[in-house]
């Protein structure tokens, strides 16, 4: 069977549970904030992170997780606090949060993994953390809306929840993939997005899952880019219990292809979501770029365009100014032949080319206001250079993004 998208999210595959819930982290609030991902048996695990420098304690402890235990059983997450730039009482903070979760669950600590995101520089009201894992446990569920709970319990700046569950074939089985994610707003991924968790039934060899995951994170997540600001909290991590019972995947194969086909399904959805989510944004800018003599090429330009600031003001002001887009393609890094270069927009209006072999057309001004005014707009670019290509996924730059992220704090 081909992979299909069915209405659930990240308890739809076999043995997952979910629940989310507010436990009052910070005062005056009254959004959800914290949320639990539980497996019924020892799931294996893969996870990507940020590459910035300045780390996150969870994503500190969830790497050791990963890396030197490759299972675990539970997933707790917390907004509002970041838990980064908090040294070493910030990961003692994760380490107790895993802990305490673990003594609850009857697991061990190494199986836990921990999430934050919010605010840098302040360490986790561990009182209220605590009173949060007692109350989600006997809140997880295998039900609907313990999956919608969970979606919207991690959100910060989103505007609305993001999650995804795909079923596929598997050794002849029905397999299935449960995945959310939060993302709006200092996004600029070198590794996954912001917080993302996947969940699936199949089994699969942990090295093989470790592969799988970051080349699907590559051509997914790492192509996205709000603001060009990676944050310090970037995870993205995938728990494989194999419950289905499939013939485990060990090797390259035909499952191994259905599982990265469904994977890739379920992260290119959330990462297109989380660009259109931009805080402030109005518009979806993809770029597409066509005609490169490699992947890597393609996935340098495209990525150079919808990160432009010019760029991304320009698809605000549905202005067709595609010199901004010949800009930021020449100062990438990559080489290419401007000469040889064709440029056009697409939207649900219709497609107008803007440049030929690197000149500007003659287009109609009217038209391409036409062209840009609907809330998804895609720069389509070919270099004729090979048969390469890549897709980036971005957002307009609009001016409720300065105004969300000048009183964040507040």
């Amino acid at each position: 069977m081909a992979v299909k998208i069915i209405d659930g999210g990240i308890n739809a595959p076999e043995g997952f549970m979910a629940a989310g819930l507010r436990a009052g982290i910070k005062e005056g609030k009254t959004n959800k904030d914290m949320a639990m991902i539980y497996s019924t048996v020892p799931a294996t695990i893969a996870g990507t992170f940020t590459r910035n420098l300045v780390k996150a304690a969870p994503v500190k402890w969830d790497s050791k997780v990963v890396f030197e235990e490759g299972s675990a059983q539970a997933v707790v997450v917390n907004v509002a606090i970041a838990n980064a730039s908090t040294g070493a009482p910030g990961f003692k903070d994760a380490e107790d949060t895993a802990a305490y979760t673990a003594e609850s669950l009857g697991l061990k600590k190494e199986n836990v993994l921990v999430a934050s995101t919010g605010v840098i520089g302040f360490r986790l009201p561990m009182d209220k953390i605590k009173k949060g894992i007692d109350m989600l446990i006997p809140a997880l569920s295998y039900d609907r809306q313990a999956a919608d709970d969970c979606a919207t319990a991690i959100l910060t700046t989103d505007t609305h929840k993001k999650e995804i569950a795909v079923e596929f074939e598997i050794d002849g089985k029905k397999a299935t993939i449960g995945a959310i994610c939060k993302g709006s707003g200092m996004i600029h991924p070198n590794m996954g997005t912001m917080l993302s968790f996947i969940t699936t039934d199949v089994a699969i060899d942990r090295d093989l899952l470790q592969k799988t995951l970051r080349e699907v994170v590559s051509k997914t997540f790492n192509m996205v880019s709000v603001d060009g600001d990676t944050s310090t909290n970037d995870t993205c991590i995938i728990l494989a219990n194999g419950l289905l019972k499939n013939k485990k995947i060990e090797g390259e194969s035909e499952d191994l292809e259905e599982f990265k086909a469904a994977l890739y399904t379920a992260c290119e959805y959330l990462a297109k979501n989380i660009a259109k989510d931009g805080e402030g944004a109005t518009r979806l800018f993809t770029a597409h770029v066509t005609g490169a003599p490699d992947y890597e090429t393609a996935r340098i330009l495209a990525k150079s365009i919808i990160t432009s600031s010019l760029s991304k003001a320009a698809i605000f002001g549905r202005d067709a100014n595609c010199g901004r887009i010949m800009c930021a393609m020449g100062y990438s890094g990559a080489e290419f032949d401007p000469e040889k270069t064709d440029i056009s927009f697409s939207s649900s209006e219709g497609v107008i080319q803007v440049v030929k072999d690197g000149m500007n057309t003659d287009f109609s001004e009217e038209e391409a206001l036409k062209i840009l005014t609907p809330d998804e707009i895609t720069a389509e670019c070919d270099i004729k250079s090979g048969s390469a290509e890549a897709t980036a996924w971005g957002c307009d730059l609009t001016y409720d993004y300065v105004k969300i992220n000048a009183d964040y704090r507040s």
